[in-house]
């Protein structure tokens, strides 16, 4: 017997049908982790993984997923390791496999509710959005990064950043 949805999930589920995807924004109360945002619907609505964004305010982290969003409507294919554009005024920014083993509900919690109760399947991909630093233009994963934009980004790829 199936339990009845809660207003939350029901929103969710609103926001994927007439907006083509939700976006979740978790903060820690105690700011010891960084902020992020992530995607819920996009496998449904157009057909890619989701993904999700660590390190800047709820409405960067909004827009760039609405544009990530827009462009996959329009035709980009997500791939790692790929450069994308118009995500983030004046910089590039490049996308990144999060490894399996980072799939899990401390980072994708509402995605692998949506997914479980749309197809009853598990949520098995998505990507990272990386972000470089506004100054300098450098990754985290670049000799000179600053240890900012490091600390923003933890890395869901695998251990560390690819060199």
């Amino acid at each position: 017997m199936s339990r009845d949805l809660n207003d939350y999930e029901r929103r969710i589920l609103d926001n994927v049908r007439n907006h083509g995807c939700h976006i979740n924004y978790v903060a820690d109360p105690e700011g010891e982790q960084p902020p992020f945002g992530y995607s819920v619907g996009f496998p449904e609505t157009i057909g890619q993984p989701e993904v999700i964004v660590f390190g800047l305010s709820s409405e960067l982290i909004a827009a760039m997923i609405n544009a990530i969003y827009r462009q996959c409507r329009d035709g980009l294919q997500m791939e790692d390791g790929l450069v994308v554009s118009d995500l983030l005024a004046g910089h590039d920014c490049v996308l990144e496999r999060v490894a399996s083993s980072n799939i899990i509900p401390d980072y994708f919690n509402s995605a692998m509710w949506f997914r479980r109760h749309t197809t009853g399947e598990a949520m098995d991909a998505a990507y990272q959005i990386v972000w470089p630093g506004a100054q300098d233009g450098l990754f985290p994963w670049d000799e000179n990064a600053s240890d900012q934009v490091r600390a923003l980004q933890p890395p869901l790829s695998s251990e560390s950043f690819k060199a």
